[in-house]
């Protein structure tokens, strides 16, 4: 059984982690023969297999966060303290879920948890690249700086999300209804007219016959399909959720085409952004490029920056360990190369930051730009090979007569 305790050495370090014991006191127990003077200790409540369809329904809207980080970097800009911040934001934020998980972190910071550790609470409402982002923020004392940073971003991908959205609304009621006039037609047109072509011995076109087939077998077998399907989407959801998931998945999302190098280039965005403002901060380079590498939500980028922060302490360049990652296009180790030379390292990040984000920008947009005219050729050609399958035998039936 696994106990989750808050604790303190004895130099007065918090610390927080879970333990295995057979029962609360063996728990304690253990924790005291480690020297640490134990806060809190409490039995882990394992996740159920349905835990996380039913926390898809108390999912946090990407601009509750975004408002509550705008509003969060404005009371720290102002020089309102941490915890008197956090109370301001509980009065205001309106979502129940973030209401809770806000007083949930003012708690812990009064306990002594640093604000990434309380935010590492709630991995469901906070990404990685936030509570990594907030933490290298904890490193250099710039947090309503990087706040600031995060409210900006979250803002970009919401617009971005919600022009996608737009693009297709309309690609989506049409996909619906096709479907639905496609369902009517095999299950109950079709199976009808059929006899008429067998007693008068007509020969059925390929798609007609592909399309009775399959009517055929949907309307006696849907609900084992159904059932099927549910348990297909089920699996793969949660294997992509586990750690080895999570890695396949972030390998597979860089290989795909058009999406893959956009994003590989906003991966890059994010490694230049965060490194600018550690470096600024005051960290060396090893660590800025370490503690960024957190900041990165795929694991192929996280292990080669993590890389990069090695080589670096054996005394080789950035630009030189860039240089050797096909991962990273030559322009990126040659402008850090530039920096390196010229002492502007921080200001050469700022425009590979730059010059990368709004090549992602340009792709979404020519993206969601084409994403209906696409949709819509295809829609076309279904509607063509449907009335065909239709028509055809129909016309060959008036040729009987």
């Amino acid at each position: 059984m696994k106990f989750g305790y808050k604790a303190r050495t004895k130099e007065g370090e918090l610390q927080v982690g879970n333990v295995d014991a057979s029962n609360r006191d063996s728990a304690l127990s253990i924790l005291l023969s480690h020297g640490l003077y134990v806060l809190t200790i409490e039995p882990v409540i394992e996740e159920r297999w349905y835990d996380r369809i039913l926390s898809f329904f108390k999912k946090v809207k990407a601009d509750d966060i975004m408002i509550f980080t705008r509003q969060f970097a404005t009371l720290l800009a102002s020089q309102v303290p941490l915890s008197d911040s956090l109370a301001n934001l509980y009065k205001q934020v309106t979502n129940p879920t973030l209401k809770e998980a806000v007083a949930e972190i003012a708690s812990d910071i009064d306990a002594g948890f640093s604000l990434s550790q309380a935010l590492e609470r709630h991995t469901a409402i906070f990404s990685a690249f936030y509570i990594n982002m907030v933490k290298s923020a904890e490193v250099t004392g710039r947090l309503a700086e990087v706040l600031d940073f995060l409210a900006d971003y979250l803002e970009k991908q919401a617009t971005l999300v919600a022009k996608v959205k737009n693009a297709l609304i309309y690609p989506v009621i049409v996909i619906a209804l096709f479907l639905v006039v496609v369902v009517i037609m095999v299950t109950v047109v079709l199976p009808q007219i059929t006899p008429v072509f067998k007693e008068t011995n007509v020969k059925l076109p390929f798609f007609t016959e592909v399309l009775l087939t399959v009517g055929t077998f949907v309307a006696d077998w849907w609900w084992a399909l159904g059932i099927i399907l549910i348990i297909l989407f089920l699996m793969v959801v949660d294997y992509f959720q586990s750690k080895e998931g999570k890695v396949v998945f972030d390998e597979l999302s860089l290989r795909l085409p058009v999406v893959g190098p956009m994003f590989q280039k906003l991966f890059i965005a994010r490694f230049a952004e965060s490194s600018r403002v550690l470096i600024k901060g005051g960290l060396t380079i090893p660590q800025a490029i370490e503690i960024s590498s957190r900041t990165i939500s795929n694991a192929v980028y996280q292990d080669l920056l993590h890389e990069a922060a090695i080589q670096i302490r054996k005394g080789q360049l950035l630009s030189k360990t860039l240089a050797q990652m096909p991962e990273f296009p030559p322009l990126v180790s040659q402008l850090v190369s530039v920096g390196e030379s010229t002492g502007r390292l921080e200001q050469l990040l700022e425009k590979i930051n730059d010059f990368y984000t709004r090549q992602v920008e340009d792709v979404v947009n020519n993206l969601v730009s084409l994403i209906q005219p696409i949709l819509m050729v295809v829609i076309g050609v279904m509607i063509a090979i449907l009335f065909a399958s239709i028509l055809l035998p129909l016309y060959d039936l008036a040729r009987t007569f």
